[in-house]
């Protein structure tokens, strides 16, 4: 099985709400029916509005949101793909190897209904200064134990890009997810475990800073909040 992520941007003007329910009810269906497993939506709509004031993006209008399954072979690709062309004013594909070194068992929904927290979507870059390997094992090492150390996620999903599948894609390496508590996304007190501590804030939030710029260069990171939608089968 291979997993395949789209970035997808909504049509001029289009408010997150109406594609959120566009994605949902009409795209979804659609996916499933040609052969999607596991499909996954992530969407800047109507229940993430409060967060978008901690949103970085770098493009006009900004990624509404990412759309990943897993089919057997990601060569059969083509009506999958052509349907999500279809629906987006603009796509970017990739093929990614998927680990998740933390995965959130406490909040269950039924297929197709918003899933507990918001998802912080990050799409990254790898640094010119770095080679492949060394980016890696810092993100995958030391980064991984301080995000969990640092940070209230209840769920870390990574994404490493092994291909783009459409023209034009950017140049992201990464598709990271991490889900926190709705409130936590604006209140760095709760983002970073701080409780009640202003000391463990700075400590907490300095530790990441130090990590993050150590293996990516902060002004091309996107991050993106966005609910999180999944169809099991």
């Amino acid at each position: 099985m291979e997993k395949l992520v789209y970035v997808a941007w909504g049509e001029p003007g289009e408010a997150g709400q109406a594609l959120g329910a566009r994605f949902r009810s009409e795209l979804a269906p659609r996916l499933i029916g040609l052969g999607a497993h596991h499909l996954q939506m992530n969407l800047a709509d109507e229940h993430v509005a409060e967060a978008q004031k901690v949103r970085l993006s770098h493009t006009d209008p900004p990624v509404a949101g990412t759309v990943s399954f897993w089919m057997d072979c990601a060569d059969e690709r083509g009506t999958l793909e052509g349907t999500l062309v279809a629906a987006s004013s603009r796509l970017a594909g990739y093929l990614v190897a998927e680990s998740v070194p933390l995965r959130d068992a406490e909040h269950p929904a039924p297929d197709g209904e918003r899933r507990w927290g918001t998802n912080l979507v990050a799409l990254i870059e790898k640094p010119e200064r770095l080679s492949f390997d060394a980016w890696i094992e810092h993100w995958h090492g030391h980064h991984r134990e301080v995000a969990l150390e640092t940070q209230a996620t209840y769920h870390y999903v990574r994404n490493v890009v092994l291909r783009s599948l459409t023209p034009d894609a950017p140049p992201w390496r990464g598709i990271v997810e991490e889900v926190f508590a709705d409130d936590a996304v604006t209140d760095p007190m709760k983002w970073y475990a701080a409780g009640d501590d202003p000391e463990r804030l700075d400590r907490n939030r300095g530790a990441m800073i130090e990590s993050v710029q150590a293996f990516l260069d902060i002004g091309r990171v996107e991050s993106h909040p966005t609910s999180r939608y999944v169809w099991e089968g």
